[in-house]
């Protein structure tokens, strides 16, 4: 027995509806169960028990064992005295609190269904899963059940992402403007140089981006230089030895850190060099002077797609690196690329704005992430090898979440698909 399939049978509500009795032989009926406390203290607050027809209103703690009450010093922390009802598997001990008072004690093991212990083994203890707990039954699930499921994971995800979000708008003082641009920084940094472009995103002020703007190579020389870019030797090429005397004055004119340290480039495929995502960048700002506001208007895929519709400035066409010439192509955004844009920076901020405007953009949010064809990384081949099809990138990035938050670290008792298998035949 584990202690959270105990507070799945209490907080499920498992119980109501049956004549129990404490270990002292008074009748206790349940009329709610509490809230679930996520933090320091007894298990559920609120709860509302009646002990031999005496209506309860407190909190309920939850052990294994009643005599876990001791060995956890509950008796002599003050956040335990309004425990009304001590809910245990098995009652080893009489348990008082700090004035002495006894507390009811439930035993649940008189109560539980051997049909719920056996899907609990099944699911935890007897799976011995290749991916994941439930993957011999994932494919056989309600549609329905997992469609919803799927939708709240993904609203979840955008909740755990707005924390990040929010904690930038602090620091920018509700700069929406430069928490995109930090935001999509980081992502044209892509894995490889994400951290290190995020950093020195944050140690640039949106305001100098704002003064030069109006000039693309102004920008590029801002962008190159306090990336980390003009760190070259023996670089002759006029265009990068303009750069490199105009980031000289930029930085000296808004006092900026120098990069301690360069972007990589190894193991990136040419079009992904940080050289080529930097003019893409700044080509971008120096094309949207209101990128902000009109990502916030922009609804759909194809809104999205002509927003990014940018490329490296001329030097490029030639180029992946200062110096070195290369066949010619245009260094384009591509779709893919911008289908990530909109997966892990627009649609997070939309839904961090729309919140914050007191609106509901939930079902746009869906409408427009459905749009985008689903991500390709070993989870999403993991669930879709369990005979179900992965339709977009909402189920994709839900998927992440299920896996990452629930699956990988065996919570299924919190999952909607593990509590449904628990349920099963009970």
């Amino acid at each position: 027995m584990k202690e959270d399939l105990l507070h799945f049978i209490w907080g499920q509500k498992k119980l109501h509806g049956r004549q129990l009795t404490s270990t002292a032989n008074e009748a206790i009926s349940i009329k709610a169960p509490g809230v679930p406390n996520q933090y320091s203290g007894p298990d559920f607050f609120n709860a509302q028990i009646a002990i031999d027809a005496q209506l309860w209103v407190g909190n309920v703690e939850i052990h294994l064992k009643s005599s876990d009450w001791y060995a956890h010093n509950h008796q002599t922390d003050s956040n335990y005295n309004n425990v009304i009802l001590h809910v245990v598997w098995e009652d080893d001990v009489a348990v008082f609190r700090k004035d002495g008072s006894l507390i009811p004690t439930l035993e649940l093991k008189h109560y539980v269904s051997k049909a719920l212990l056996q899907n609990y083994q099944d699911l935890l203890e007897n799976a011995k899963p290749k991916f994941i707990n439930c993957e011999k039954d994932f494919a056989e699930m309600d549609s329905f059940l997992v469609e919803h499921w799927l939708h709240r994971l993904y609203i979840e995800r955008l909740e755990q992402k707005s924390n990040r979000i929010e904690e930038l708008l602090k620091k920018s003082n509700n700069d929406w403007e430069g928490v995109l641009f930090i935001m999509l920084a980081q992502n044209f940094g892509s894995k490889v140089n994400g951290d290190f472009f995020l950093d020195r995103a944050l140690q640039l002020k949106f305001s100098i981006i704002r003064k030069v703007g109006d000039s693309l190579e102004d920008l590029e020389s801002l962008l190159f230089g306090h990336f980390g870019l003009l760190q070259v030797d023996d670089c002759s090429d006029h265009y990068f030895l303009r750069l490199q005397k105009e980031y000289g004055y930029l930085g000296r004119k808004f006092n900026l850190p120098p990069a301690l340290s360069k972007p990589e480039f190894f193991g990136l495929r040419p079009p992904n060099f940080p050289t080529i995502r930097t003019a893409q960048l700044a080509h971008l700002y120096a094309k949207e002077q209101r990128l902000f506001a009109q990502l916030m208007e922009a609804n759909t895929i194809g809104d999205m797609y002509s927003i990014f519709e940018i490329s490296a400035s001329s030097y490029w066409d030639d180029h992946f690196t200062f110096g070195k010439t290369s066949k010619k192509s245009k260094k384009k955004l591509s779709n893919s690329f911008i289908d990530l844009l909109v997966i892990n920076t627009i649609v997070p901020l939309k839904f961090c704005y729309s919140r914050h405007l007191g609106l509901d953009w939930n079902d746009d949010l869906i409408s427009l992430i459905s749009e985008i064809k689903k991500e390709q990384n070993s989870i999403i081949k993991g669930f879709d090898n369990l005979e179900t099809r992965t339709k977009n990138a909402m189920e994709s990035q839900a998927k992440i979440q299920l896996y990452t938050h629930y699956c990988a670290k065996n919570k299924c008792l919190r999952c909607a698909l593990g509590t449904h298998l628990l349920n099963r035949n009970t």
